[in-house]
């Protein structure tokens, strides 16, 4: 399995439209095959903070989700309004 954590950092004024995208992004990637996980979490002490946290099955399935059309879109659509940065996890 992967795990991946990814950390987006956002303008409060940008906020929620990177939410409105990342909850879309969320809802499209839970019904892909291998998904077996796939969040979004909320900082309790850092407003300008997300995290999406995904589990994939393994690394065929991964890379069927990132050439996918809801991925390239709103991926793109987020990060033109945040930073973001990607840990990857095997296990």
């Amino acid at each position: 399995m992967i795990r991946l954590n990814v950390f987006v950092k956002v303008d409060e004024a940008k906020r929620a439209e990177v939410l409105k995208a990342a909850t879309e992004l969320t809802a499209c990637s839970l019904k892909e095959n291998g998904c077996i996980a796939y969040d979004i979490f909320e900082s309790a002490t850092r407003k300008d903070v997300l995290m999406i946290c995904e589990t994939w099955q393994d690394e065929a399935v991964l890379d069927a989700h990132q050439k996918s059309a809801h991925f390239v879109t709103l991926v793109g659509k987020i990060q033109g309004l945040a930073s973001m940065k990607i840990e990857k996890f095997l296990f």
